[in-house]
């Protein structure tokens, strides 16, 4: 029984609990940690077992940390349950083993009354569905049940029982761990966010923020709370609240919500609702959201189970109009395929998911795991992708009148705002040097895949590639080509600054190759994906610098993020099988393109949110792991579909001929639907290297 901290900022923790305490006590110990001294806030959840604190000192923090310990340990004494381990065995077949090996002792009406509650679920819904006028699994095993009850064979008729509850308890407990790991590894918090107070923009914590503050949030940005707009006007990605693929805009007057993503324009947002409630909500709506998102195999299972049950008591109709013999006509209601299918496949695709989570890597629903096991063509963005998420700033060249410092300075002061891995390189760039700056610049415009375009001091100012100074905005770059050949040829990224039409500057930005990613393409290859592509907006000599030394034979340069989608979807016309791993704004038309689209940790809000796996250590190692982890479920799911499909036949065989009773093909058939259930179950990556295990603790 432990509580672990999943976020830690100045005054506000986030513990979560491997116990679970219900709404009575969630509200219990809430009331304990209200009268700590120095507490200031109290949001427990009891169905993502999550404590929020809000506290003044360390003391109040400590005195909180005893009280939860003690109130825990307290439950967990009281509890008649099982405790919540890492164990099929004690979750799973602890109370049916108890039920199996104490039965006989019982009396008959003890023994009657645990059958009636038992079979209470699969009698309710059999009736349910047949009434319903649909001949489904549910009623087949009620069929099965009551054929046996009818040949008085009701030690049959318990062990049916009795397995099929087995098997919906480890369902469930496979189901209940998945979404327990999802939620740990989804709770990714926004610490600090931008308000406007007397007309100057502050970052803050978020959890100072009350409903009187005015909060901006721009391109590519995560809204931190439930609110109103109140000014601007932004295209808002709501697909985690309102399932809505396409972008809404939204105005002043408009309703937001916490968790949504501006993909475009920026708001002024005025909060209805804070703090880490409306983030919950959201975790939670996701985590239902991602068992809808089956695979197609996964259907396929779903659709084939309920189809062949017609089929079954077809043939046991057969069986009793030739032979007149009810042992053998129930013998095929005891053996059907349909079972193991329908329960196996889903519980391969939650084991499969919550693996996944517990290497670091976010997978959202069956269908894209599937989508993992067919990738042919990895497609690597390049800037904070292939290379480091923290790129330096190499060189700063003044062009005209502003010195070295002030290009520098007033470069950081147009890309604070914007969450790019090259911005934040500026930044740092200034701070580093102490290169402070005011707020005097007007409202920043971000053209998504080109620059910053603002008012200075009166004054158009402009920061961003090439192809957006000189093509879209008419600066004449031609009297620095000597400069730019320079810092070029070195594989930097050029940066173009201009006021007023006229080139100011040229800053170099050096993007240093992740240690990683050389030997991830190798092991990419080696799993037989020889299509490695690599995307990037730089010119032809960085783009060719940086893809040799990756040895990369395809790649596309000066690519704008239409162009990027664009390339993706011809691949996918083609018939390849397309995974995109990109992090910046830019990247999400491409990564929504894609069959599986890949971000990082780090990456853009707006990138996190429509990729379909996220790496969450930043770490492109975990590929390679992530493309395993698809191909060795779907090879499971197909195990287990032949294995289920030639024991069953057996089965079926021999009680047709009379060699198995209808008792003994119940309990092998039902052997058998537990068996590839916990195979499916199983741990799908068992054979990790020294150093990923050591990756994995780290």
């Amino acid at each position: 029984m432990k509580f672990s901290v999943v976020s830690h900022t100045q005054g506000r923790v986030r513990f979560v609990s491997d116990f679970p305490f219900g709404s009575e006590g969630a509200e219990e110990l809430a009331d304990k940690l209200d009268l700590i001294p120095g507490i200031e806030g109290v949001r427990i959840n009891p169905r993502t077992r999550s404590i929020l604190l809000l506290y003044m000192d360390k003391q109040s923090l400590q005195e909180a940390k005893s009280v939860i310990a003690r109130y825990m340990r307290t439950l967990a004494s009281k509890s008649l349950a099982i405790p919540q381990g890492q164990s099929v065995i004690s979750d799973v077949a602890f109370w049916p083993m108890v039920r199996f090996f104490t039965r006989p002792l019982m009396p008959f009406p003890a023994s009657l009354g645990m059958f009636l509650h038992s079979s209470w679920g699969i009698f309710s819904g059999g009736f349910k569905k047949l009434f319903s006028g649909k001949l489904t699994v549910e009623v087949l095993d009620l069929s099965a049940i009551a054929a046996s009850l009818l040949m008085r064979d009701f030690k049959t008729a318990s062990t049916l029982v009795l397995l099929l509850g087995f098997g919906e308890k480890l369902e469930e407990w496979t189901r209940r761990k998945t979404m327990t790991n999802l939620t740990r590894s989804l709770a990714m918090n926004i610490d600090t966010v931008w308000i406007v107070k007397d007309g100057h923009e502050l970052e803050v914590p978020l959890s100072s923020v009350t409903k009187e503050d005015l909060l901006k949030v721009r391109a590519g940005s995560a809204i931190p709370v439930d609110g109103k707009v109140i000014g601007g006007s932004a295209t808002v990605n709501q697909a985690s609240m309102t399932g809505e693929s396409i972008g809404v805009l939204r105005t002043e007057g408009s309703t937001v919500y916490a968790g949504t993503v501006v993909e475009d324009g920026e708001l002024l947002i005025q909060p209805t609702a804070v703090g880490q409630g409306t983030r919950l909500n959201k975790i939670i709506q996701f985590i239902e959201n991602s068992e809808k998102v089956k695979a197609n195999v996964e259907s396929k299972a779903m659709k084939i189970a309920d189809k062949v049950v017609p089929y079954s008591f077809l043939l046991s109709g057969l069986v009793w109009l030739f032979t007149r013999n009810l042992q053998r006509a129930a013998a095929v209601l005891m053996v059907d395929y349909s079972c193991a299918l329908k329960m196996s496949t889903p519980v391969a695709f939650m084991s499969s998911m919550r693996e996944g989570a517990s290497h670091k890597i976010l997978i959202k629903g069956g269908r894209y795991i599937e989508e993992l096991a067919q990738v042919d063509t990895v497609v690597f963005d390049k800037t904070g992708t292939l290379t480091e998420s923290h790129p330096k700033v190499s060189e700063v060249i003044p062009l005209g009148t502003w010195d070295r410092d002030t290009v520098l300075r007033n470069a950081a002061c147009l890309e604070e705002h914007f969450p790019h891995p090259v911005a934040k390189a500026i930044v740092r760039a200034a701070a580093d040097e102490e290169l402070h700056h005011e707020e005097e610049h007007a409202e920043v415009k971000y053209v998504v895949g080109h620059g910053i375009c603002t008012e200075l001091n009166g004054e158009k100012v402009l920061i961003g590639s090439r192809h957006y100074i000189e093509e879209d905005e008419g600066v004449d770059c031609s009297g620095a080509e000597e400069i730019i050949e320079s810092i070029a040829s070195k594989g930097h990224t050029v940066l173009y600054l201009s006021r007023n039409g006229k080139l100011e500057g040229l800053i170099g930005i050096e993007d240093p190759i992740r240690k990683e990613s050389v030997e991830v393409i190798e092991e990419l290859r080696n799993l037989g994906i020889q299509n490695i592509v690599m995307l990037t907006g730089d010119g032809p000599r960085t783009a060719k610098n940086v893809a040799a030394r990756l040895d990369i034979k395809e790649y596309y340069c000066q690519v704008l993020p239409e162009g990027k989608a664009q390339i993706i979807e011809r691949m996918v016309k083609s018939g390849r099988k397309v995974l995109m791993v990109g992090d910046g704004i830019n990247d999400s038309p491409a990564l929504t393109a894609a069959n599986v689209g890949v971000s990082l940790s780090e990456a853009a809000d707006l990138a996190r949110e429509v990729a379909a796996v996220v790496l969450l250590e930043n770490n492109l190692k975990h590929l390679p792991l992530a493309i395993k982890l698809g191909k060795r479920t779907l090879s499971r799911i197909h195990q287990n579909f032949r294995a289920s499909v030639g024991l069953n036949t057996a089965f079926l065989a021999g009680g047709l001929a009379g060699v198995l009773p209808a008792a003994v093909g119940a309990v092998l058939h039902n052997v058998t639907t537990v068996g590839v259930t916990l195979n499916a179950a199983r741990a799908y990556l068992p054979n990790l290297s020294e150093e990923e295990r050591t990756s994995e603790v780290s």
